[in-house]
């Protein structure tokens, strides 16, 4: 899907506390970026936000990070984000959003920036063969997120996609990763804990099951 450009959104970031435009200047420091000592989880490709709005206010004792490339998405996740702390009487002292390239995380971050947990939420499935490494899930992106998650980290993965899901289960096991939990129909008995994000309404709008995991990082 394409995306309007939004003229107000790069202004609007940069005027903004919890956005940085350069987070390479960071790597190795982000703990200290925040105003408390807690552990850190991590959505990568946070889209409009809505995942990270939805907890970061209700979970203060977390530091969340959220990573997207594009002002267009990471524009209307600011504006998200301070609405839901608004909503709490709270400032979003526990959150950052950074414009950077997944696939260049180890740019802006090392083994100093101990992530708890990572979330992948309806990144692209890239279906065809020659695209596979581009997705998300891939081995040689695993092996990235494992430099940075701590010991017994863990990845938290939904999709809707099938053919996606299924190969990340090899993707995980073959990286070093534990499968916690897995489902096929993840709102089928209730969603309790679930935060939904806006691809997931629309595929829930669809009638599409949403599928997902919880892999755990092991030694190697």
């Amino acid at each position: 899907m394409r995306m309007r450009n939004k003229p107000w959104a790069a202004p609007e970031l940069d005027a903004c506390d919890f956005f940085v435009r350069d987070p390479a200047q960071y790597i190795g420091k982000w703990h200290s970026f925040f105003q408390r000592q807690q552990p850190i989880h991590l959505e990568l490709g946070c889209g409009k936000g809505l995942f990270i709005a939805g907890l970061a206010p209700e979970n203060p004792q977390i530091n969340y990070m959220g990573i997207d490339l594009k002002d267009t998405v990471l524009g209307p996740a600011k504006r998200y984000i301070e609405q839901a702390f608004q909503e709490k009487n709270a400032k979003p002292d526990n959150v950052v959003l950074i414009a950077q390239d997944i696939e260049r995380i180890l740019t802006v971050m090392n083994a100093d920036d101990t992530v708890e947990r990572i979330y992948i939420n309806f990144c692209n499935p890239w279906p065809k063969a020659k695209h596979h490494k581009r997705r998300l899930t891939y081995p040689r992106q695993l092996e990235n997120y494992r430099q940075i998650l701590t010991k017994n980290g863990e990845i938290h993965f939904k999709t809707d996609d099938d053919a996606l899901f299924d190969d990340s289960l090899v993707y995980f096991e073959e990286s070093g990763f534990e499968i916690l939990s897995i489902t096929y129909d993840l709102h089928a008995g209730g969603q309790q804990g679930n935060v939904l994000t806006e691809h997931e309404k629309m595929f829930l709008e669809k009638g599409i099951k949403i599928k997902a995991l919880v892999a755990r990082k092991t030694d190697l």
